[in-house]
């Protein structure tokens, strides 16, 4: 069966590889665009995002509009076979709005109105800001939503922040009569009795200042989702006028990876393709496991927003210049990282910048042109070499990655921990406990979706729950019905806590998963970095996992109502009692982690015996070196795997049974396979 999705402009069905250009810091010298649409295409470069950070040079003043430059610029690029993903400006706005409307300003949480300067040092909800962003938005689509080099709008620039003016506040007083209704509602979700907090009136509520209320975390929660769906329904406004003048030229968002402020999942029901922007930080240690592995969940995260191929919108050439170490990317890294985004789901290459700017602050950020202004350096080759990689690779556009695993991670989840002032203060690590289970399944090359709560799980074989502190009693149901028809669980400590609203489960912990886990969690204990407890592994269980493994940071103290106890404590009060357990749930298996065990060799042998057991396929069925991993993309009818080496030495792999070709050179691939430091090899085979 094909599963593959249209490209994502029918204008350009092939990879797009370009970057981020701004051809109005050169008006002045007509020769560098010249030069650029040669350098473009000698490094096989098709699309290049276009006036993100333009609006005063597109309205010097109020009610002006110059497009003179930009009809050029994309004129230009109509006739020499080159691309724009066109901006709207409203990320950055010009100096003479903020003078003549200082409401367009953002106030901090301080109730502190912010002076010009920066990026989106706005306010979402001003009245005057959004009539503004109306009418440039709506000059720009009429001029060019059909325009052809136009394959679709790049909308703002990179959304975050939040505004607490007049405004704002009333806003969020209105987001919340909308959802609770009362201010009974209100209060009883919120707990206000506590500290005698309740309000009384609709105007008493504002929102979280660090001279005012923070202590009611159903508050703080609320805020936070209400900044989140106020900055969307900004993008709404934005797009607009975009849709009304073609309702078929995509939209999207640039977002930032793993971005605190912003619930992308709910973002991206607004989306029409999903990008963002991602820069690691390469060459930290000798082995690029670690932040390899976190830019890898990243990047299936991003895809399984919509379940489809992404865009990685921004990324370095070379180095960034706000890094605490900007660091040059080492032979073949700008190589491999890039197809790492392809084989996790991206269509595009592009990056930040083009051309480096000659002043201000981004002037030492990597670009694809240098000061030097030509192309005989070494990063322009690797962009150009890899534009060329990417023109054999069309067949590979719009195909799938075929997840059976998924991973459960909200971004209220993660709101509310943050907030929870419970067993340690001093960061309780949900982000890279999630991405701590990731890693395991990332070393076997086993294809993994990141859903939300709210998402399908009927699909999958294998479902980790980490840390799901906030879990509503409708997700308990989910999960609960998931294993009963015969998926498999793994589910760590501080779950099942908090409901929507962080209000705690009564009856018991983890909640809602109470029954599905077959265990009553009595209390968590946190512990001092420099405490140490382990997981003695019991013997004769079916996983086979012998041993004792550290523990640290967190300990829960568990007692079995039908699950079987498969490692105990070793030390403290709790020596012996249950740390790990599995409960055979309908035709399904739910094991807890009932502490934070830090031996990485646990997880790689428990992914490994899980992924098994639940019948998970990898990417390539044979054992993978530390830091090297397999990922895989299908259309249904071929598989391509992407066989990447980030253990920072050379690396072999003992193919399996199946019949490969190179998917770049077409030569046949069999046996042992060699991996250079930083290197790559994409395969193709016949779908499994």
């Amino acid at each position: 069966m094909t599963t593959k999705y249209p490209p994502i402009s029918s204008k350009l069905p092939v990879f797009m590889h370009g970057a981020d250009y701004n051809p109005e810091q050169w008006l002045h010298d007509p020769k560098v665009f010249e030069e650029d649409i040669r350098l473009m295409k000698l490094a096989h470069c098709n699309v290049m995002s276009v006036g993100i950070f333009s609006w005063t040079m597109l309205e010097p003043e109020e009610g002006v509009y110059r497009f003179e430059w930009l009809d050029r610029v994309l004129d230009t690029f109509a006739k020499n076979g080159i691309y724009a993903w066109l901006a709207t400006p409203s990320g950055a706005r010009p100096a003479w709005m903020s003078e003549k409307y200082p409401e367009v300003l953002r106030v901090e949480a301080n109730r502190q109105r912010n002076l010009h300067g920066l990026r989106h040092n706005h306010c979402f909800t001003s009245p005057v800001y959004r009539e503004k962003v109306r009418l440039m938005n709506t000059e720009l689509a009429e001029r060019y939503s059909n325009h052809p080099a136009v394959v679709g709008w790049h909308v703002s620039n990179e959304y975050g922040g939040e505004c607490h003016c007049d405004y704002c506040q009333e806003a969020f007083r209105e987001w919340l009569k909308r959802k609770y209704g009362t201010l009974d509602a209100l209060n009883q979700a919120w707990w206000t009795t506590f500290w005698s907090h309740t309000y009384t009136s609709w105007s008493q509520v504002e929102s979280p200042a660090p001279h005012g209320e923070m202590m009611v975390h159903g508050q703080n929660l609320d805020w936070r989702r209400f900044v989140s769906d106020q900055t969307i329904d900004f993008y709404k406004h934005e797009i607009q006028p975009l849709k009304l003048a073609n309702p078929d030229l995509p939209c999207t968002v640039n977002m930032m990876d793993l971005f605190y402020g912003l619930d992308y999942r709910e973002f991206a029901k607004e989306v029409d393709v999903i990008s963002w922007d991602a820069y690691p930080t390469w060459h930290e240690a000798a082995s690029e496991g670690n932040i390899a592995s976190w830019f890898a969940f990243n990047h299936d995260l991003f895809r399984s927003l919509k379940k489809k191929p992404f865009m990685l919108m921004e990324s370095t050439p070379s180095l960034t210049n706000w890094q605490p170490v900007s660091k040059l990317k080492r032979p073949g890294m700008h190589r491999l990282s890039s197809l790492q985004a392809v084989a996790h789901g991206s269509d595009t290459v592009q990056y930040f910048q083009w051309r480096k700017s000659r002043g201000s602050s981004e002037k030492f950020h990597g670009a694809v042109i240098d000061h030097a202004g030509h192309e005989h350096t070494r990063v322009f080759s690797d962009v150009a070499e890899l534009g060329q990689t990417l023109s054999g690779l069309t067949e590979v556009v719009g195909t799938t990655v075929p997840a059976e695993t998924a991973i459960l991670f909200d971004w209220d989840n993660r709101w509310a921990i943050n907030d929870a002032q419970g067993p340690r203060n001093k960061e309780l690590h949900y982000e890279q406990t999630v991405v701590q289970q990731y890693r395991a399944l990332w070393e076997l090359g086993v294809p993994t979706d990141i859903i939300g709560s709210f998402d399908d799980f009927s699909g999958y074989k294998l479902l980790v729950v980490p840390m799901a502190y906030l879990l509503r009693e409708e997700t308990g149901r989910k999960i609960e019905q998931f294993v009963k028809d015969g998926g498999t669980l793994l589910t760590t400590y501080w779950s099942g806590i908090v409901n929507e609203n962080d209000l705690c489960h009564l009856g018991g912990f983890p909640g809602p998963l109470r029954k599905t886990l077959g265990i009553w969690a009595e209390e968590i204990d946190g512990l001092h970095d420099h405490d140490q407890n382990a997981l003695i592994m019991q013997s004769g269980h079916e996983l086979g996992i012998a041993g004792t493994f550290a523990i640290h940071e967190l300990c829960e103290h568990i007692h079995t109502e039908g699950a079987r106890v498969l490692g105990v404590y070793e030390h403290d009060f709790y020596a012996g009692k249950p740390a790990f357990t599995v409960n055979q749930f309908g035709q399904g298996k739910a094991y807890y982690l009932a502490a934070r065990v830090s031996d990485p060799a646990f997880y790689e042998a428990l992914y490994g015996k899980l992924v098994e057991e639940a019948g998970v396929h990898r990417a390539l069925d044979t054992v993978l070196p530390t830091g090297v991993t397999a990922q895989i993309r299908t259309d249904g009818v071929h598989d391509y795997v992407f066989v990447q080496n980030f253990s920072g030495q050379a690396a072999k792999v003992e193919l399996d049974q199946q019949s490969y070709v190179n998917a770049e050179t077409g030569d046949p691939v069999s046996g042992l396979l060699e991996l250079p430091v930083n290197g790559i090899v994409i395969l193709k085979r016949k779908g499994l």
